[in-house]
């Protein structure tokens, strides 16, 4: 598998990078397949950088707060009026209320919305498969229903946090995984709301617990110093660890 951070900006946009969205691809049974890891607002733009838009197979949404989500908005626009013609439609995974979610925000009716552009699918507790991948969602900790995805294909695993606070379903889902994408949008010295995210040391915690191979850190809001984050990081798991940066491609 090959990772792509596409944007790695925590809660919105920032100067250096669009908000989340990680591609994931993987060559099998001779053809290339591409998955999206969300789709955050600004994401979109900066996708064409690293393949094209209309060559994806697949988005999984972790939660949908506009920052991992409201870029489908875009996407549902070129899907839907590109000049080459109509887009086939394409699954679209996520909570519940994916569909009405994204109506709502570009102000269509829910019927049809943009369910001729994407075949939303709500999470099941199975894991799902797509291609090459095998997909297993769990829950997570967050004020709105999350979820951490965990991808394996070829015997190898990528598992990504999506948005929560320490819980025991992120370290079970990341449990033995090559490479832990996680985000770290506190630090240890701020008095941060509980339930919400984790601290860098948090997410070193969880890493170690869960065996990891691998600590990449994401989701970084832009008024944070990122270097902070890591060595944040850097006391509690003695790992490979670094910072997730835009436009760095990743092979696990």
């Amino acid at each position: 598998m090959r990772l792509t951070v596409v944007g790695n900006s925590g809660s919105y946009p920032g100067p250096d990078s669009a908000a989340s969205c990680y591609l994931v691809e993987e060559v099998a049974d001779g053809r290339a397949w591409r998955i999206l890891l969300d789709l955050g607002n600004g994401a979109l733009g900066a996708l064409h950088r690293y393949a094209d838009p209309l060559a994806i197979d697949a988005v999984l949404l972790s939660h949908l707060h506009a920052d991992h989500c409201l870029d489908l908005c875009g996407y549902y626009v070129m899907r839907c009026f590109h000049p080459d013609g109509h887009q086939p439609r394409i699954p679209v995974w996520g909570p519940a209320g994916v569909a009405e979610r994204m109506a709502k925000a570009y102000d269509l009716d829910p019927d049809p919305g943009m369910t001729e552009e994407f075949d939303f699918r709500d999470y099941a507790p199975e894991p799902l498969r797509l291609g090459p991948f095998t997909i297993t969602v769990r829950e997570v900790y967050h004020p709105v229903t999350a979820y951490s995805l965990r991808i394996e294909s070829g015997g190898r695993t990528l598992t990504y946090s999506g948005d929560t606070a320490a819980c025991t379903g992120l370290t079970e889902n990341a449990a033995g995984s090559d490479l832990f994408l996680c985000e770290a949008s506190f630090l240890d010295s701020l008095d941060n709301p509980p339930g919400v995210h984790l601290t860098g040391s948090e997410a070193g915690e969880t890493a170690t617990e869960a065996g990891v191979g691998r600590l990449l850190l994401t989701h970084v809001p832009p008024w944070h110093d990122r270097l902070t984050v890591l060595a944040e990081a850097r006391t509690t798991y003695a790992g490979d660890v670094s910072l997730a940066l835009p436009g760095e491609t990743y092979t696990i």
